[in-house]
Order: C-alpha cells, then sequence, then structure tokens
C-alpha cells in the first residue's frame, strides 16, 4: 500500500473518530445531565427547600419522583398555604382545605411551579416531556457557552408546553449561568434573558439569583437575546433574588 493511501486512510480514520467524540462531548442531553450533576445531582431527589421569594414563603418537598411544592402567603387576618402535588391542587385557609374553581386553580398552580421550576434549575431538564436541541458554543463576556434549546411535548409538558427556553452552560464548570424564555401573552409572545448571579451552595444544592431582562422589542428571537445582552440592548425588568434558603 502507497504512503499516499495510507495517510488518506489514516486521516479519514482522525476525522471520523474526531466527529464521533464531537457527538459526545456535545450532546444536549449529557450537557444537561453534567449540569444537573454540578448543580446538586441526586440530592435533589430526596430533599425539603425552604426559601422566601418577595413576599411569600416556599417549600418544595421531592422524594424520589414524588413531589409536594408549597406557597405560603399571610396577611393581617390569615395564611394561605396553596400546594401542588403529583395529581393536582389544594389550597389551605387556615390550615382548612377550601375549594377553588378549577379555572382558578389552574393559575395557583401555575404561578406555585414556575416559582419552585426556576428556584432549582437545571434539576427537571431530563424529565421525559423535555426535548433537547444542541445549537452549538457561543461567546459571552469572553467566556465560552454550550447554547440548548429546550421545548416541551404536550403529553407531559403541562399547560405551559408551547414555551420556548434556551440555557447557556459553561464549558468548563457546567453551570447554567445565562438562559432565556419565551411564553404566551394575551398581545402576543413575551421574552425573557435572566443573567445568573450570586452562586451559593446550600448542602450540596446550587443556588443562583437573577438579573432579569427584557427586550426592547418583543419581535426579536429568543435566539438572538444572548447577542442583544452583549451589545446592552435589553433592558433591566427586575431582580430575582431567593432568601433565606435551607435544604434538608
Amino acid at each position: 500500500m502507497n504512503r499516499v493511501l495510507m495517510f488518506s486512510i489514516g486521516l479519514l480514520f482522525l476525522c471520523f473518530n474526531c466527529k464521533d467524540k464531537e457527538t459526545e462531548v456535545f450532546d444536549a442531553n449529557q450537557l444537561i445531565n453534567a449540569a444537573i450533576q454540578t448543580s446538586g445531582g441526586d440530592k435533589f431527589e430526596s430533599s425539603i427547600i425552604d426559601f422566601d421569594f418577595r413576599d411569600r414563603h416556599y417549600r418544595g418537598i421531592r422524594n424520589k419522583g414524588h413531589f409536594q411544592l408549597e406557597r405560603y402567603t399571610k396577611d393581617s387576618l390569615h395564611t394561605v398555604k396553596d400546594v401542588v402535588i403529583n395529581t393536582g391542587f389544594r389550597r389551605f385557609v387556615d390550615n382548612s382545605l377550601v375549594e377553588v374553581v378549577d379555572s382558578m386553580a389552574v393559575k395557583y398552580s401555575a404561578s406555585v411551579n414556575s416559582v419552585h421550576y426556576f428556584s432549582v434549575l437545571p434539576y427537571g431538564l431530563n424529565a421525559a416531556a423535555v426535548i433537547k436541541s444542541y445549537l452549538g458554543k457561543i461567546k459571552i463576556n469572553k467566556n465560552e457557552y454550550h447554547k440548548i434549546k429546550v421545548t416541551f411535548n404536550q403529553d407531559g409538558g403541562g399547560e405551559d408546553f408551547e414555551d420556548v427556553f434556551v440555557y447557556w452552560i459553561h464549558t468548563k464548570t457546567n453551570t447554567v449561568e445565562y438562559l432565556a424564555y419565551s411564553y404566551n401573552e394575551a398581545d402576543g409572545i413575551g421574552l425573557r434573558f435572566r443573567e445568573a448571579y450570586n452562586e451559593r451552595f446550600v448542602n450540596g444544592i446550587r443556588f443562583v439569583d437573577y438579573n432579569n431582562y427584557k427586550p426592547k422589542s418583543n419581535t426579536v428571537s429568543i435566539l438572538d437575546l444572548d447577542r442583544l445582552f452583549e451589545i446592552k440592548q435589553l433592558d433591566l425588568l427586575s431582580k430575582i433574588e431567593l432568601k433565606n434558603v435551607t435544604v434538608n
């Protein structure tokens, strides 16, 4: 076999080998799973997480697939406890179960679930209803990230299954440092971009706060929000801060 042919075969083998490695390294499911492990992994599965968000207290109880997500609202007269479990929604006023019409139960359940969902991200992104797509490597503020798009199957994806998320996972630390999402509004599509800060670990579980941005126009694509963030074309809307976090 002549040297040219041997060189060509060797080069072809090397290319296939590199391609296989790239597929393995840049698989969206593997990247999400690595980010979950970095953020706490199995510790989420059997945990009781308490925190305060704005003027309410939240508690998330998880036990190997079973969950109970709670929200406490107090005023001068009453304490309202909203509870989302695997089988539905319940509301208690001063520890007494009260009836809630279906339309409001859906609204309250979505509100409670949303706060708990964001509090423990990226945990939950390996659920069966989650569809992940790898969008490539990009740089934000000179740091390199894997960019991953997340959508949901209608079956098991919840009331907001049409929402679209994008996550930016640091290529070296495996941590989610930016995320964006689109959601349906009465007058169109809403867009948000979040920048993580104040990273801390509580009993082995990672928590962050967020600067919460919105674009100047909702006609832009969610996939362009990282670029708009870099050129300072997003407006700071609010801060998402979890306080008094405890994990048992």
